[in-house]
């Protein structure tokens, strides 16, 4: 019961990571990647579609990368996507690709993404510390209803806060990795 407490805490604490890499991708560095459209969704015949569907990715260039439609007839849908997303691009399309040119960053936009990164790890270490606080209610609850010895809840216990300071430190180092990849000029 303990052993099941903790590997479910454990499983959860590594989605909450797994969940900040992904938002981290997803905020834009000086750097043009794929994982920066992750989160942006087109109008695809009146379905929101996210556009890792509907098309593949090519870098070019260090700030350039071509978006190709699977469809052709859907580019129209995927520019506008683009342009309204919050990327801060004008993408172009040439009716076959769509190519998109990232604007170098302004230190003043660099530190809005820095504060967005920050956010997003402290969701991440909310994250974490909200399976903490469920799993020790329960080990709690094993420990009340007699179904394990004290000794037993209190060795589970320090494993969890082992658990979870592992956790929240890869939060941080993913946070100051992002941090020093924004800041480089």
């Amino acid at each position: 019961m303990i052993d099941d407490t903790l590997l479910e805490a454990e499983e959860k604490m590594d989605k909450a990571v797994e969940v900040a890499k992904e938002d981290f991708a997803a905020i834009r560095t000086g750097r043009a990647n794929a994982a920066m459209f992750a989160k942006i969704f087109v109008d695809y015949y009146g379905a929101p579609t996210p556009l890792q569907q509907l098309a593949s990715f090519n870098v070019v260039e260090a700030r350039t990368i071509l978006v190709s439609p699977f469809d052709k007839s859907s580019t129209t849908a995927i520019e506008k996507a683009l342009r309204d997303s919050d990327l801060g691009v004008n993408p172009t399309n040439d009716g076959n690709v769509v190519r998109v040119v990232l604007p170098a960053l302004t230190a003043e936009r660099r530190k809005d993404f820095v504060k967005l990164a920050k956010s997003k790890a402290e969701d991440a270490r909310i994250s974490v510390r909200s399976v903490r606080r469920r799993a020790k209610e329960e080990l709690d609850r094993i420990a009340k209803d007699g179904e394990a010895g004290e000794d037993e809840v209190a060795r589970a216990e320090k494993e969890l806060e082992v658990l979870t300071k592992k956790h929240v430190e890869l939060v941080d180092q993913l946070l100051a990795s992002k941090e020093s990849e924004l800041l480089e000029v």
